[in-house]
């Protein structure tokens, strides 16, 4: 999604990309509630890793645009319980299309198991609205999806390292041929995506009615 939306399709995915239109401006001092996990970033600092909101909005979408994000004690932060959530009034159209692609939103997360290439996004974004209309938080574990409806529930494992979190996916994207899942910051400080920036990884649907000790552990790539 993010470094990977090209400002031409903005228009097209309206309500489905969070790269589209639903840009507000983050609310004063765009505090997080998790801003004890944040390290250095904390103590008032967090205004300078703001947007620069004066930047036209096609420019947030270019790979490499993304400045660095602040540090990040990940072991402070809680992840997300699976539970049964309505979907979302937004970003859950199928099909849609974005850049000359198709895809279709699934009825549910149950039964999904893909592999392939994780990507992150961070400080551009940070503050303003996902396809669903929420606010998008770095800090909080959190995931973009092409297919998964919003929201729901996934376990991203780097295959790399074997390193696991659980998200909860709220917006859509990457929308980048070759990537599979777009992480929040914080998910992807957690296992290892940043800061390389991508990494293969496995990407496992949550049925909330399901004991997450049930889910298969991945085979890890040696």
């Amino acid at each position: 999604m993010r470094a990977a939306c090209a400002a031409a399709a903005l228009a097209a995915v309206l309500l489905l990309a969070g790269c589209g239109s639903h840009r507000t401006k983050p609310s004063q001092g765009g505090g997080s509630r998790q801003d004890h996990a944040r390290g250095q970033a904390s103590a008032g600092s967090s205004d300078r890793f703001h947007d620069d909101l004066s930047k036209p909005q096609g420019s947030r979408y270019r790979d490499g645009e993304d400045s660095v994000p602040p540090p990040l004690d990940v072991s402070k932060l809680v992840e997300p319980v699976p539970k049964a959530e309505p979907r979302s009034l937004y970003g859950n159209k199928s099909p849609y299309t974005v850049r000359g692609q198709t895809y279709r939103v699934l009825p549910s997360a149950r039964g999904y198991d893909e592999r392939g290439i994780a990507s992150f996004y961070g400080n551009k974004f940070h503050g303003y609205k996902t396809s669903s209309l929420e606010t998008y938080d770095m800090y909080a574990f959190s995931a973009a999806s092409t297919t998964l409806p919003l929201p729901s529930y996934a376990r991203v494992t780097n295959l790399e390292n074997g390193r696991s979190v659980i998200v909860r996916v709220n917006d859509r994207g990457p929308f980048h041929d070759n990537r599979l899942i777009d992480l929040s910051y914080a998910a992807a400080v957690k296992i290892g995506i940043w800061p390389k920036g991508t990494g293969l990884v496995e990407v496992r649907g949550i049925d909330p009615g399901q004991p997450l000790q049930e889910l298969p552990p991945p085979t890890v790539v040696t």
